[in-house]
């Protein structure tokens, strides 16, 4: 089992600080390049079900408001995907781990193909990777049942770490969060997790566990934290109290992986020179009633810069 990251020392296996101490001034920097902007997007009905079969000429995409030129267009159920398993094993959490874990094996089987790569994370008071990216599903069944209870909870450092490690891969990249949102220990914040999930280009589902929803301790700061984590990706945000939920909530995010489009553009010049570009996808105004009702997932924005 590989420790990447504690409250005290953080590990360079994962790449995300030096192992000397650091000292105040020792922050990532970034690289500015100017390439094909990726935006993976959903599209939803009333009912919130994926809307397949949609065509290029469908589409528009703006950048800060300017409209683009599309370069690309691809329908992604046949792209490699890269996905991150990110479950919350603090104390709070342990009483709905098993019930998570056999949730978590269901939707492995069910997503995972040979061009595909899995990897499992679990975080408490220290992030752990328990899987390396692979297919092989007995690998995964194994490292699932390696995961156990810790104390408190490195929520964000585990987001910022694992979407360092999605930043190596190629095609479609996704990170599932499955906690109940309190984040106690962590050394990065979640400013900085969000923005190295948008740098990575990583689309974020966050699975909330509410056992008790109107339970004093429930942490409505971090819940709102990965609601708007999974918005600003392009992903979506659940709440489960019970294994029915789980299941539903494991089956619509493969349900959507299914049926993304890649749009592609270079982005035109522009005068300002904000490190932020935001994104807006958008059905054509005027088009087929088809549309009607349909709704747009997809990233707020990325970063010209990129983490070294």
């Amino acid at each position: 089992m590989r420790v990447l990251c504690t409250f005290v020392v953080v590990l360079s296996c994962a790449a995300a600080w030096a192992q000397a101490p650091q000292k105040p001034d020792d922050v990532p920097t970034f690289k500015s390049e100017v390439n094909l902007v990726n935006v993976y997007a959903t599209v939803v009905d009333r009912r919130g079900a994926p809307v397949a079969g949609l065509g290029r000429d469908d589409f528009e995409v703006l950048e800060d408001g300017i409209p683009q030129n599309l370069a690309l267009f691809a329908r992604e159920a046949e792209l490699p995907l890269s996905i991150v398993l990110a479950l919350d094993t603090s104390l709070s959490t342990r009483k709905d781990m098993k019930l998570e874990l056999d949730a978590a094996a269901r939707f492995v089987k069910s997503i995972l193909r040979k061009q595909d790569g899995l990897s499992v994370y679990q975080f408490s008071e220290e992030v752990q990777e328990l899987v390396p990216f692979t297919s092989d599903l007995q690998r995964i069944d194994a490292g699932l049942r390696r995961a156990h209870v810790g104390a408190a909870t490195a929520m964000y450092d585990a987001i910022y770490l694992a979407s360092l490690a999605l930043s190596k891969r190629h095609g479609r990249k996704v990170m599932v969060v499955i906690t109940d949102g309190g984040d106690t220990v962590s050394r990065v914040d979640y400013a900085e997790a969000v923005r190295a999930a948008q740098i990575a280009d990583v689309i974020v589902y966050s699975i909330i566990d509410v056992p008790i929803a109107a339970s004093a301790g429930r942490n409505t700061a971090g819940e709102h934290a990965l609601i708007q984590m999974a918005e600003d990706t392009g992903g979506k945000f659940y709440y489960e109290s019970s294994p029915e939920q789980l299941d539903k909530a494991f089956r619509e995010v493969s349900d959507e992986l299914r049926t993304q489009y890649l749009l592609g553009y270079y982005p035109s010049r522009r005068l300002s020179d904000s490190d932020y570009r935001r994104i807006e996808v958008r059905l054509k105004p005027g088009a087929a009633p088809k549309f009607a009702g349909l709704q747009v997932r997809h990233r707020a924005g990325y970063y010209t810069s990129k983490i070294e």
